[in-house]
């Protein structure tokens, strides 16, 4: 494993504890960014358009497993701590309780999941992506603060694991990872022009085909599979 990412991958891990302890609730993301944000920025200075891709995967892979195991293990209340984690966990559960909700309905979580995909682009190439990698911190906090709700609750162990991340959510998650990375690249080489000769053209696409992939999967198996999903999570909460 390549120094930076070993790196990313420790400061990640660090950033849990050290922002719960702190008690700022925007200074958690902000922490979790701030390793993500240095090695996409060192690899794209060396022109590795699919080393800073990567690199964006594994940290938000990171973030889907630490950020989850720290939110289920902290021993004092997290809900302040972690922003729109409350509202969106509530949200959830209601609807896995009444099978009422945004998630199950193409017609509501489209609009949303549009909109967000509007602004992270639009964050994204304002501020070479920083404010992405941000956005893309507090959803991914989000998301691990339900599931481990979902533990907290009384959910067997299996079926948080198995159950918790859906896979419509891993796509989308594996699309915006991605993108972040590739959002960079427009004020990035304004910036550091020589990295420009660095990068490889050949292959940009393919990232790109990739990105539109995650996100139709995302809403393709979330339209299809959510209602399902909802009655196995309720089968299973208490």
């Amino acid at each position: 494993m390549r120094n930076d990412l070993a790196i990313l991958l420790v400061a990640t891990l660090a950033s849990y504890p050290i922002g719960l302890a702190l008690g700022q609730p925007w200074l958690l993301p902000l922490l979790n960014a701030l390793p993500a944000y240095l090695v996409l920025v060192h690899r794209l200075r060396k022109g590795e358009r699919g080393g800073a891709v990567r690199a964006m995967l594994w940290w938000a892979a990171a973030l889907a497993l630490v950020g989850t195991l720290a939110f289920v293990w902290w021993p004092e209340p997290l809900g302040p701590l972690v922003v729109n984690g409350p509202k969106y966990k509530d949200e959830m559960f209601h609807w896995i309780r009444t099978g009422i909700g945004r998630e199950g309905s193409p017609r509501l979580f489209l609009p949303q999941q549009l909109l967000q995909l509007a602004a992270f682009v639009a964050v994204g190439l304002a501020t070479v992506s920083a404010g992405a990698i941000v956005m893309g911190a507090l959803l991914m906090n989000q998301m691990s603060f339900y599931v481990a709700s979902l533990a907290r609750a009384g959910m067997p162990a299996w079926g948080v694991a198995l159950l918790g991340w859906p896979p419509w959510a891993i796509a989308r998650v594996a699309a915006f990872a991605t993108l972040g990375a590739l959002l960079a690249e427009p004020l990035f080489f304004r910036v550091f022009p020589a990295a420009r000769a660095r990068l490889k053209v050949i292959g940009r696409g393919a990232w790109v085909v990739a990105v539109l992939s995650g996100i139709l999967a995302d809403w393709f198996l979330k339209a299809l599979f959510a209602p399902l999903w909802g009655r196995w999570l309720r089968a299973l909460l208490p």
